[in-house]
């Protein structure tokens, strides 16, 4: 069963990292991804976040997918102060990002940069996912994003028969693809099946 990732799950594996491996929050995600010019995905959330993202950067990572989180990787921008270099840099990431989740929390909302980073992407790739982190506990599966969120397809998580964690795009509950295939072009499409 395909259900949203929790707030809680992502804290959790956050903190379950740091103390097994005693690193602080961004050098468990620096780590895993400092090797790349190029990523898979540009993480666009809310830095008042910061724990939650962790632990995305960590499920993510741990998926084989190269993550990019802007405080991790380009750790002298200033996210209260907006200059040409750091929305060059941001572009720059962006144009060498396969796409980009929007990491919706009770933060986001806020978030002067999120919108800006979506409209970007969206119109460099046409390549765009909301990743729904709900903070009540309860793992549902469909997500209904406010106002201009609710055009983008949303990302869901289904453990599979070999129990690994499969990603999703979902556009209806009955129209969807993996994360795969959807990286590489192919689009969300009709089944008999919901997720």
């Amino acid at each position: 069963m395909a259900q949203l990732y929790t707030e809680n799950y992502f804290r959790n594996l956050a903190s379950e990292e740091r103390r097994t491996f005693n690193k602080s929050l961004d050098s468990i995600i620096l780590e895993s991804n400092q090797a790349y010019a190029q990523f898979d995905i540009f993480l666009s959330h809310s830095y008042l976040d910061k724990e939650v993202i962790t632990g995305v950067g960590i499920e993510l990572g741990r998926m084989g997918y190269k993550v990019y989180i802007d405080w991790v990787i380009d750790q002298n921008l200033s996210r209260k102060q907006v200059n040409k270099q750091t929305v060059e840099t941001l572009r720059k990431r962006m144009s060498s990002c396969k796409c980009l989740y929007y990491a919706t929390s009770s933060n986001s909302s806020s978030s002067k940069w999120m919108p800006w980073e979506l409209g970007f992407m969206d119109g460099k790739k046409d390549k765009c996912a909301i990743l729904p982190i709900n903070t009540s506990g309860y793992t549902k599966q469909t997500f209904q994003g406010q106002e201009y969120l609710s055009v983008y397809p949303y990302v869901v998580k289904e453990l599979s028969d070999k129990n690994v964690n499969i990603l999703w795009i979902v556009e209806t509950p009955t129209k969807y693809i993996d994360f795969d295939s959807w990286l590489i072009g192919r689009k969300p499409y009709e089944r008999n099946s919901r997720i």
